[in-house]
This record gives structure tokens, C-alpha cells and sequence, in this order.
């Protein structure tokens, strides 16, 4: 499978010369099968240049998968062209809660008072569906979810391929236990040897006192808990919106030094990754 990042960044995007690196777009990833099913993971402002391209590839078939509804996560699909033209087919995959609340958020934030063309007026075909705890397979690919330690609902996603592994966990907090729906040791066993993870790292620990219980994680923590599972390679995600390009590029370094088994680095908007 490929992974490419056209979203980075948490919270609100930061576009600006100061983020140039890593990107200013808010969270979307694109996963590409071997049999070319195009898969999209969240729906952020990354997603609208992704559009462009799934138009001139004439990609008429999408699967987009949404973490949860915080709005860095789907502010971007009014601003996805394909959902508004005849022929092309969106199938947009949730876990519940999440599941049950697509319609009403993705219209919700396209009613005239936000935005001038309404939900309603989308010409592709849209379906919902469910991601039950047994997983679903897509093109090969078999998916897997489990909750993560966010204030509001949110999913982490595992794609299995073959031998290969890739896990999408971003909008969970590992620094704190208090709004923890799921033990810390599952989630271990959820990303066990992955051979990717890309993971939430917004914050430094020093930092964390005063975004206690937001549902994101520190740099530090999200490299102790990769190593602990055995990850092989760590993207750490999610980045603040007020860090710039070097200040990211430190955390990473140090990150890199801290690591003692998994590989690390900084996701950045553009990369593309061949697992």
C-alpha cells in the first residue's frame, strides 16, 4: 500500500512560511491499495487538494474513513470536488458513535448559514457504513478500529495487507488516564509491531499541564509507547498549530535520539510512503 499525507496539522491549519515543511493542512491521509482502491482517512483541509488529483486520476470510487467529528477533521469535505459530481461514488465509514452522527455533522456544517451550497445539492452517490468490532475488508485489506482516549468518541483505524501493517491513531491522549475509555495495554496490543504508526504527538510534556484531558499526547509519550509496542516506524502527527517548521524539526531530533528501537519522523504534508 502507499501513504501519502496531504494533512498534518492539528487543531486549525497554519498555512505561512513558517510551515512549509510539514504543512499547514488539517488531518488527511490517502491510502493507496496494490489494486489501486483509493482510501481516505479523515476529511480535513488536506482533503481538497487530494480532490484535485482523485479528478485528474479519474478515481471514481472512494472509501473515506472519519476519526471522529471535531471539526480539523472534516472541515475540509465542502472543498472536495469529487462529492459534487454525478458518477463518482463516496462511501464514508465510521464506528459508532461516530457512525450514527455522519449525516447530521458532514450537512450540518454545509447548511446555507456556513456555506453556500447545501448537502443536499451533492451530485455524487454517498453511502454510509458501519465498522463493527469484527473489522471489514476492502480491496484486499482487511480494517480493524478501536477507541481512543479523546474527549469526544474518536477511532484509531488498523490496515493489514498481507504481512504489512499500518496504524492511523491520531486525537489520543497516552500522558493522562483520566478520560481513558480503553486501557493503555490494549492499545499496546492494537499497534503491536506495526510497521507503521502514525500517532498524536501536538504537544511537549512540559506542555501537557495546561491541555490536560484534550485527547492529545506529547511527543515524549508517544515514542515510549511505539517502542513499548515493538512499532517499527513512528509518524508523529497532529502537529500544534502554532509550532513552527524548526521547532518541529527538533522535537523530531530529539525524538530520534530518545528512541531505542523504532524509527522516527515528523509527518510531513506531501510524503509518500510505500509499505
Amino acid at each position: 500500500m502507499e501513504i501519502i499525507y496531504w494533512g498534518t496539522r492539528g487543531s486549525i491549519p497554519s498555512p505561512g512560511r513558517d510551515t512549509v515543511v510539514y504543512g499547514g493542512n488539517t488531518p488527511c491521509v490517502e491510502v493507496r491499495l496494490k489494486d489501486k482502491t483509493e482510501i481516505i482517512i479523515d476529511a480535513g483541509s488536506g482533503i481538497r487538494k487530494l480532490g484535485d488529483k482523485l479528478l485528474k486520476e479519474k478515481i471514481k470510487e472512494i472509501h473515506l474513513f472519519i476519526t471522529h467529528s471535531h471539526w480539523d477533521h472534516i472541515q475540509g469535505f465542502p472543498f472536495f470536488v469529487p462529492a459534487y459530481i454525478k458518477g463518482y461514488k463516496i462511501h464514508i465509514y465510521g464506528a459508532s458513535p461516530t457512525f450514527g452522527r455522519l449525516i447530521k455533522v458532514l450537512s450540518g456544517q454545509m447548511k446555507f448559514l456556513y456555506f453556500p451550497v447545501e448537502f443536499h445539492n451533492l451530485a455524487s452517490a454517498i453511502d454510509y457504513r458501519k465498522i463493527n468490532k469484527g473489522g471489514i475488508d476492502i480491496g484486499g485489506i482487511h480494517i480493524t478500529v478501536i477507541r481512543t482516549n479523546h474527549p469526544l468518541e474518536t477511532h484509531a483505524f488498523k490496515f493489514q495487507e498481507g504481512n504489512k501493517t499500518f496504524v492511523f491513531m491520531t486525537d489520543n491522549e497516552l500522558d493522562s488516564q483520566d478520560i481513558a475509555t480503553i486501557p493503555i495495554k490494549d492499545h499496546l496490543k492494537f499497534v503491536e509491531g506495526a510497521d507503521i504508526l502514525v500517532h498524536d504527538a501536538q504537544y511537549l510534556k512540559k506542555e501537557i499541564p495546561l491541555h490536560k484531558n484534550w485527547g492529545h499526547s506529547s511527543w515524549e509519550s508517544a515514542v515510549a509507547f511505539a517502542n513499548k509496542a515493538g512499532v517499527k516506524n513512528l509518524y508523529l502527527f497532529h502537529h500544534d498549530p502554532n509550532r513552527t517548521d524548526k521547532e518541529i524539526n527538533l522535537i523530531v531530533k530529539k525524538a530520534k535520539e530518545r528512541s531505542k528501537k523504532t524509527k522516527v519522523f515528523g509527518a510531513k504534508e506531501g510524503k509518500s510512503l510505500i509499505l
